[in-house]
């Protein structure tokens, strides 16, 4: 989702920078968006969620090869089975750090820049799974759940001050994360959420859900009794 985004924003001529953990495939990709239309040149930083003791590094090489960035995007995420989560303690560890607690500093940081130069956006992908705790993803979802309060808690508090905060919901969308999973209805593909995510950006939307039928589906989903979703197994 993150590369679909990437790439529509490169067609409309946007300056951008690009954050990973795969030198090789961020070179790969920075080339790819300067032929899709990105200014060049598109250049990039290692930054691993796992690591964040080189989350002030790498927004440093994005400020000086922008000239002071106004908006990041957040698209990395661990991800694996409850069941997987449940049997290796280590790797359930990496994914509750990676998708929250460190996902919250990077933003932190970024939230700090961005309000000393007169505000900006910050858009991070969250999860529908954060909407309710649900069996199939108690810890995943219990992580985007921290993620997505602590993100509308910024806009609460900054919203005035020109931070202008963006948290994605995506619903299942097709992708390297989440191949090889049974895909259930309304799964989504990377190129119309990236549309859709776009748009919100430009418009300063708090919350987008994508695709978009995933509001009504999660409006439904948190209605249903405690009971309810004790037997369920969605």
């Amino acid at each position: 989702m993150g590369r679909a985004l990437a790439r529509r924003m490169a067609a409309r001529g946007d300056r951008l920078f690009l954050l990973g953990r795969d030198s090789e495939a961020l070179a790969r990709s920075a080339r790819d968006l300067e032929a899709r239309g990105a200014a060049a040149p598109v250049s990039w930083a290692h930054c691993d969620l796992l690591e964040p003791e080189g989350f002030e590094d790498a927004l440093d090489a994005a400020d000086r090869a922008l000239g002071d960035f106004d908006a990041l995007i957040v698209s990395a995420a661990l991800f694996a089975t409850q069941e997987e989560l449940e049997a290796d303690p280590k790797r359930r560890a990496a994914l509750l750090v990676a998708n929250f607690a460190n996902t919250v500093q990077l933003c932190e940081l970024t939230r700090a820049r961005l309000l000393a130069r007169g505000g900006g956006t910050l858009c991070v992908f969250s999860s529908v799974a954060g909407d309710r705790a649900r069996k199939p993803v108690v810890l995943y979802g219990a992580a985007k759940a921290g993620l997505s309060a602590y993100l509308e808690g910024l806009d609460h508090r900054f919203r005035s001050q020109g931070l202008r905060t963006v948290t994605v919901k995506p619903g299942f969308v097709r992708t390297s994360m989440t191949e090889g999973l049974a895909a259930p209805p309304f799964a989504g593909d990377p190129d119309s959420v990236a549309a859709r995510v776009l748009r919100a950006i430009d418009r300063g939307d708090p919350v987008v859900y994508a695709p978009p039928i995933w509001r009504a589906v999660m409006a439904l989903v948190k209605r249903l009794p405690r009971a309810l979703m004790r037997r369920a197994s969605f």
